[in-house]
């Protein structure tokens, strides 16, 4: 078992067959830029596919790039999903890397519909 507490749920999640599903969120840094002009960053996240209820484009993430103002590493082409995560009576709301399809295929796997 892993030492850290976020980790041990991960590995107790995996072992009791329940999904968790790697994807890269981008996140905002702080209001301000900072010196080389940058206020976004990448970090990878754990996402349990039961908890998404809403999966969409999000395109303001697109003109973020073509501005400049997210990581240089993206490739400009590149697109950005926006998904909605279930906290009970809020939610929460992640923008990762990839078109809406390709993220519902890392989620879900075949299946077609989203619970919410």
């Amino acid at each position: 078992m892993a030492r850290v507490g976020g980790l041990r749920k991960i590995k107790f999640l995996e072992e009791n067959n329940e999904m968790i599903v790697k994807l890269v969120e981008i996140y905002e840094l702080n209001r301000r830029p900072i010196e080389d002009g940058a206020t976004y960053s990448l970090r990878e996240v754990f996402v349990n596919p039961e908890h998404v209820t809403c999966l969409r484009e999000d395109m303001n993430t697109g003109k973020k790039l073509k501005s400049g103002l997210l990581p240089d590493n993206l490739d400009p082409r590149q697109r950005f999903t926006k998904i909605h995560l279930s906290r009970g009576l809020s939610g929460i709301d992640l923008i990762v890397i990839g078109e809406p399809s390709s993220v519902q295929e890392q989620l879900l796997g075949t299946k077609q519909l989203l619970k919410g």
